[in-house]
Protein backbone atom coordinates (compact mmCIF):
# COMPACT_ATOMS: atom_id res chain seq x y z
CA UNK A 1 0.00 0.00 0.00
CA UNK A 2 2.99 2.13 0.58
CA UNK A 3 4.57 1.74 -2.41
CA UNK A 4 1.17 2.62 -4.40
CA UNK A 5 0.63 6.12 -2.50
CA UNK A 6 4.80 6.57 -3.77
CA UNK A 7 3.68 6.03 -7.24
CA UNK A 8 1.05 8.50 -7.27
CA UNK A 9 2.84 11.38 -5.74
CA UNK A 10 5.63 10.42 -8.73
CA UNK A 11 3.14 10.75 -11.06
CA UNK A 12 1.51 14.00 -10.32
CA UNK A 13 4.96 15.45 -9.46
CA UNK A 14 5.66 14.21 -13.34
CA UNK A 15 2.38 15.29 -14.51
CA UNK A 16 2.76 18.94 -12.90
CA UNK A 17 6.22 19.75 -14.30
CA UNK A 18 5.10 17.96 -18.11
CA UNK A 19 2.69 20.82 -18.18
CA UNK A 20 5.30 23.52 -18.11
CA UNK A 21 7.38 22.10 -20.64
CA UNK A 22 5.69 21.89 -23.02
CA UNK A 23 3.24 25.02 -22.84
CA UNK A 24 2.88 26.60 -26.49
CA UNK A 25 5.38 29.65 -26.90
CA UNK A 26 2.03 32.02 -26.99
CA UNK A 27 1.28 30.98 -23.29
CA UNK A 28 4.61 31.19 -22.54
CA UNK A 29 5.57 34.67 -23.31
CA UNK A 30 2.49 36.37 -21.56
CA UNK A 31 3.38 34.05 -18.34
CA UNK A 32 6.80 35.45 -18.69
CA UNK A 33 6.19 38.66 -19.46
CA UNK A 34 2.80 38.97 -17.80
CA UNK A 35 2.00 42.67 -19.52
CA UNK A 36 0.30 43.55 -23.06
CA UNK A 37 2.37 44.50 -26.08
CA UNK A 38 2.43 48.37 -26.16
CA UNK A 39 0.32 50.17 -28.88
CA UNK A 40 3.18 51.55 -31.37
CA UNK A 41 3.92 48.16 -32.37
CA UNK A 42 0.72 46.96 -33.36
CA UNK A 43 0.40 46.76 -37.21
CA UNK A 44 -1.65 49.74 -38.09
CA UNK A 45 -3.70 47.79 -40.55
CA UNK A 46 -4.83 45.23 -37.97
CA UNK A 47 -8.54 45.15 -37.26
CA UNK A 48 -9.25 45.80 -33.65
CA UNK A 49 -12.54 44.07 -32.36
CA UNK A 50 -15.51 46.17 -30.85
CA UNK A 51 -15.06 44.26 -27.34
CA UNK A 52 -11.72 44.76 -27.10
CA UNK A 53 -11.40 48.31 -28.29
CA UNK A 54 -12.16 50.00 -25.05
CA UNK A 55 -9.06 47.59 -23.64
CA UNK A 56 -6.74 48.52 -26.19
CA UNK A 57 -7.19 52.23 -25.69
CA UNK A 58 -6.29 52.70 -22.25
CA UNK A 59 -3.41 50.69 -22.99
CA UNK A 60 -0.33 52.25 -20.57
CA UNK A 61 -2.62 55.52 -20.49
CA UNK A 62 -1.51 55.94 -24.53
CA UNK A 63 -4.88 57.55 -26.07
CA UNK A 64 -5.77 55.66 -29.32
CA UNK A 65 -8.64 57.66 -31.26
CA UNK A 66 -11.55 55.02 -31.74
CA UNK A 67 -14.39 57.20 -33.44
CA UNK A 68 -14.17 58.57 -36.76
CA UNK A 69 -14.50 62.72 -37.18
CA UNK A 70 -17.46 64.41 -37.70
CA UNK A 71 -18.17 65.56 -41.46
CA UNK A 72 -17.83 68.67 -42.15
CA UNK A 73 -20.86 70.79 -42.29
CA UNK A 74 -22.92 71.76 -45.13
CA UNK A 75 -23.27 75.55 -46.12
CA UNK A 76 -26.07 77.17 -45.14
CA UNK A 77 -28.38 78.04 -47.67
CA UNK A 78 -28.56 82.20 -48.98
CA UNK A 79 -31.08 84.40 -47.43
CA UNK A 80 -33.68 85.25 -49.62
CA UNK A 81 -33.42 88.40 -49.04
CA UNK A 82 -29.97 88.88 -49.75
CA UNK A 83 -30.31 87.12 -53.12
CA UNK A 84 -33.35 89.26 -54.29
CA UNK A 85 -30.63 92.04 -53.29
CA UNK A 86 -27.92 90.57 -55.64
CA UNK A 87 -30.37 90.29 -58.65
CA UNK A 88 -32.84 93.42 -58.22
CA UNK A 89 -32.50 95.90 -61.37
CA UNK A 90 -29.97 98.84 -60.76
CA UNK A 91 -31.48 101.98 -59.81
CA UNK A 92 -32.61 104.71 -63.19
CA UNK A 93 -30.73 107.68 -63.26
CA UNK A 94 -32.58 111.21 -63.33
CA UNK A 95 -31.55 114.23 -65.39
CA UNK A 96 -32.50 117.72 -65.12
CA UNK A 97 -31.90 120.22 -67.65
CA UNK A 98 -32.76 123.51 -67.01
CA UNK A 99 -33.71 126.84 -67.17
CA UNK A 100 -37.20 126.89 -69.39
CA UNK A 101 -38.96 130.30 -69.33
CA UNK A 102 -42.20 128.62 -70.15
CA UNK A 103 -43.31 124.63 -69.36
CA UNK A 104 -44.45 124.53 -72.68
CA UNK A 105 -40.57 125.38 -74.00
CA UNK A 106 -39.38 122.64 -71.66
CA UNK A 107 -41.65 119.61 -73.48
CA UNK A 108 -40.90 121.42 -76.83
CA UNK A 109 -37.17 121.34 -75.81
CA UNK A 110 -37.82 117.52 -74.79
CA UNK A 111 -39.69 116.11 -77.61
CA UNK A 112 -36.84 118.07 -79.81
CA UNK A 113 -34.25 115.67 -77.79
CA UNK A 114 -36.34 112.34 -79.34
CA UNK A 115 -37.37 111.53 -75.89
CA UNK A 116 -34.19 110.51 -74.54
CA UNK A 117 -35.73 109.25 -71.11
CA UNK A 118 -39.25 108.16 -69.27
CA UNK A 119 -41.42 109.50 -66.87
CA UNK A 120 -40.86 113.06 -67.86
CA UNK A 121 -42.28 115.74 -65.68
CA UNK A 122 -41.69 119.58 -65.89
CA UNK A 123 -40.96 121.14 -62.35
CA UNK A 124 -41.55 124.91 -61.56
CA UNK A 125 -39.12 126.54 -59.34
CA UNK A 126 -38.07 130.22 -57.91
CA UNK A 127 -34.55 130.94 -58.67
CA UNK A 128 -33.05 133.37 -56.52
CA UNK A 129 -30.74 135.26 -59.52
CA UNK A 130 -27.32 137.12 -59.28
CA UNK A 131 -28.09 140.64 -58.12
CA UNK A 132 -28.38 143.38 -60.54
CA UNK A 133 -26.29 146.67 -59.76
CA UNK A 134 -28.49 149.83 -59.30
CA UNK A 135 -27.73 153.42 -59.84
CA UNK A 136 -30.12 155.15 -57.59
CA UNK A 137 -30.57 158.69 -55.34
CA UNK A 138 -31.61 157.20 -52.28
CA UNK A 139 -35.15 157.88 -50.81
CA UNK A 140 -36.63 160.99 -49.44
CA UNK A 141 -39.48 163.02 -48.59
CA UNK A 142 -42.66 162.04 -51.05
CA UNK A 143 -42.69 165.75 -52.51
CA UNK A 144 -38.88 166.55 -53.28
CA UNK A 145 -38.56 162.77 -54.60
CA UNK A 146 -41.76 164.23 -56.97
CA UNK A 147 -40.50 167.53 -57.59
CA UNK A 148 -36.86 165.66 -58.61
CA UNK A 149 -38.10 163.21 -60.76
CA UNK A 150 -40.39 165.89 -63.12
CA UNK A 151 -37.04 167.69 -63.14
CA UNK A 152 -35.10 164.92 -64.61
CA UNK A 153 -37.44 164.32 -66.73
CA UNK A 154 -37.59 167.67 -68.10
CA UNK A 155 -33.52 167.25 -69.06
CA UNK A 156 -34.30 163.98 -70.94
CA UNK A 157 -32.32 161.97 -67.97
CA UNK A 158 -33.53 158.65 -68.23
CA UNK A 159 -35.04 158.09 -64.84
CA UNK A 160 -37.93 156.14 -62.65
CA UNK A 161 -39.58 156.83 -59.59
CA UNK A 162 -39.46 154.13 -57.04
CA UNK A 163 -43.54 153.78 -55.72
CA UNK A 164 -43.25 150.94 -53.30
CA UNK A 165 -40.93 148.54 -51.30
CA UNK A 166 -38.12 149.54 -48.50
CA UNK A 167 -36.52 151.54 -51.53
CA UNK A 168 -39.87 153.74 -52.17
CA UNK A 169 -39.45 157.72 -53.54
CA UNK A 170 -36.07 156.50 -55.09
CA UNK A 171 -35.12 157.76 -58.12
CA UNK A 172 -33.63 155.13 -59.99
CA UNK A 173 -31.43 155.91 -63.06
CA UNK A 174 -30.23 152.77 -64.26
CA UNK A 175 -30.09 148.77 -63.61
CA UNK A 176 -26.83 147.07 -64.74
CA UNK A 177 -25.60 143.58 -64.70
CA UNK A 178 -22.14 144.69 -65.02
CA UNK A 179 -20.18 146.70 -62.37
CA UNK A 180 -18.10 148.22 -64.59
CA UNK A 181 -20.95 149.57 -66.69
CA UNK A 182 -22.66 151.05 -63.17
CA UNK A 183 -19.93 152.31 -62.07
CA UNK A 184 -19.18 154.59 -65.39
CA UNK A 185 -23.04 155.64 -65.33
CA UNK A 186 -22.32 156.59 -61.92
CA UNK A 187 -19.64 158.76 -62.15
CA UNK A 188 -21.53 160.26 -64.92
CA UNK A 189 -24.13 161.52 -62.74
CA UNK A 190 -22.27 162.94 -60.43
CA UNK A 191 -20.55 164.97 -62.88
CA UNK A 192 -24.16 166.05 -63.34
CA UNK A 193 -24.08 167.31 -59.56
CA UNK A 194 -26.87 163.86 -58.81
CA UNK A 195 -26.74 162.81 -55.32
CA UNK A 196 -26.36 159.32 -56.97
CA UNK A 197 -25.25 156.00 -55.27
CA UNK A 198 -24.63 152.44 -56.21
CA UNK A 199 -26.95 149.45 -54.69
CA UNK A 200 -27.49 145.71 -55.04
CA UNK A 201 -31.01 145.14 -56.67
CA UNK A 202 -31.92 141.57 -55.42
CA UNK A 203 -33.76 139.66 -58.07
CA UNK A 204 -36.00 136.03 -58.49
CA UNK A 205 -36.82 134.61 -61.20
CA UNK A 206 -39.57 131.64 -61.99
CA UNK A 207 -38.04 129.03 -64.02
CA UNK A 208 -38.93 125.58 -65.51
CA UNK A 209 -36.61 122.67 -65.15
CA UNK A 210 -36.74 119.38 -67.31
CA UNK A 211 -36.40 116.02 -65.35
CA UNK A 212 -36.79 112.60 -66.64
CA UNK A 213 -34.99 108.99 -66.15
CA UNK A 214 -33.16 107.38 -67.86
CA UNK A 215 -32.61 103.07 -66.65
CA UNK A 216 -29.27 101.80 -66.35
CA UNK A 217 -28.76 99.79 -69.08
CA UNK A 218 -25.76 99.43 -71.50
CA UNK A 219 -27.99 101.73 -74.01
CA UNK A 220 -28.79 103.72 -71.00
CA UNK A 221 -25.35 104.56 -70.45
CA UNK A 222 -24.52 105.54 -73.74
CA UNK A 223 -27.56 107.87 -73.47
CA UNK A 224 -26.31 109.45 -69.99
CA UNK A 225 -22.67 109.85 -72.14
CA UNK A 226 -24.71 112.00 -74.37
CA UNK A 227 -25.78 113.91 -71.85
CA UNK A 228 -22.50 115.63 -71.12
CA UNK A 229 -22.84 117.09 -74.65
CA UNK A 230 -25.72 119.03 -73.27
CA UNK A 231 -23.86 121.09 -71.15
CA UNK A 232 -23.11 123.84 -73.71
CA UNK A 233 -26.96 124.01 -74.66
CA UNK A 234 -28.56 124.23 -71.14
CA UNK A 235 -27.64 126.05 -68.28
CA UNK A 236 -28.05 123.84 -65.41
CA UNK A 237 -27.53 119.60 -66.69
CA UNK A 238 -27.39 117.60 -63.02
CA UNK A 239 -27.13 113.75 -63.58
CA UNK A 240 -28.03 111.76 -60.12
CA UNK A 241 -30.36 109.02 -58.36
CA UNK A 242 -33.83 109.32 -58.79
CA UNK A 243 -35.15 109.01 -55.22
CA UNK A 244 -37.31 112.16 -54.26
CA UNK A 245 -36.31 114.13 -57.57
CA UNK A 246 -39.37 113.77 -59.86
CA UNK A 247 -41.57 114.39 -57.54
CA UNK A 248 -40.11 117.57 -55.06
CA UNK A 249 -40.73 120.62 -56.28
CA UNK A 250 -38.51 122.30 -53.99
CA UNK A 251 -35.64 120.89 -55.42
CA UNK A 252 -35.92 119.81 -59.16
Amino acid sequence: MRWLVLILLAVNVLVWFADDIWMPGRVQMVAEDRTLPRVSTLKLGAAVPEEKREEVDSVEGEPVETEMPPPDPEPEPEPESERAVATAAPEPVCVRLGWFDTADGARERYASMGQPGENMTVLEQQRTLEPLHWVIIPPQPGNKALALFNELQRKGVDSYLVTRGENTNAISLGLFESREAALRVLEAKKRQNLNAVLANFPRNQLSYALVFEVPSSADAEQGVGRLEDYRDDFEMVEISRCAGIATNPENP
